[in-house]
């Protein structure tokens, strides 16, 4: 099948030194057998959305299951990392702990056609499958979901942030009695202008006081 082989051409060209790359021999494709292993690595580039995320060779911390099973290995585990953002409200920078879980198959690229989803005639579902090659898999597009699916859409420094004054800019947090004079409608600012050249005029032509006049005898 076409998705397969694509998938195993680039399974092909893992390298077990990649942090991201694992090594399943030692399970010897005995169902039942565990492993159990802790791993710690440089974040790759792009972990994360673009208000939030994990930046590039931030520590990132793994604990992992690998279990065989009769279709391959199924992996579960989870990732801790620290993230590095903005909040959308007021742009302040934030950090954040992430810890992000995650499973999946990994299928034998020979496994029986009978036990394979890949063989069902869903294409999505091929698609959406993942093979061990040579025994090695690779975990850097998992953890790349888990990591997204797990960010805040909207990641705020509190979650009863003012954010920003719409006029000029200014942190409300900082200045929780800020505030503008209330602008006059566009619409009433002719007459205001009208009403107080009026009330101009009405001063200068007001009647003197008698005892004021110079010329008064």
């Amino acid at each position: 099948m076409p998705q397969r082989r694509k998938q195993e051409a680039l399974n092909a060209r893992l390298d077990h030194r990649s942090p991201l790359v694992f090594d399943t021999r030692e399970l010897g494709r005995r169902p039942g057998a565990l492993k159990r292993l802790t791993r710690s690595i440089d974040a790759p580039v792009d972990l994360g959305i673009e208000m939030i995320g994990v930046r590039k060779g931030a520590a990132v911390e793994l604990d992992l299951r690998l279990e065989s099973v009769m279709e391959g290995v199924l992996v579960t585990g989870t990732a801790r990392a620290p993230l590095t953002g903005e909040c959308v409200r007021c742009l302040e920078p934030l950090r954040r702990e992430l810890a992000a879980d995650f499973q999946e198959m990994y299928s034998y690229s020979d496994a029986d056609d009978r036990s394979r989803v890949a063989d069902t005639g869903d294409d999505a579902e091929e698609e959406d499958t993942l093979f061990l090659e040579d025994d090695l898999f690779d975990l850097e597009p998992v953890l790349r979901d888990a990591v997204v699916l797990a960010l805040p859409l909207q990641p705020v420094c509190r979650e009863d942030c003012p954010g920003l004054c719409p006029e000029c800019g200014a942190r409300l947090a900082d200045d929780p009695d800020h505030h503008h004079q209330e602008a006059v409608d566009i619409r009433w600012a002719a007459l205001q202008g009208l009403a107080e050249t009026v009330q101009d005029g009405e001063k200068d032509n007001a009647p003197r006081d008698s005892g004021d006049d110079p010329q008064e005898k």
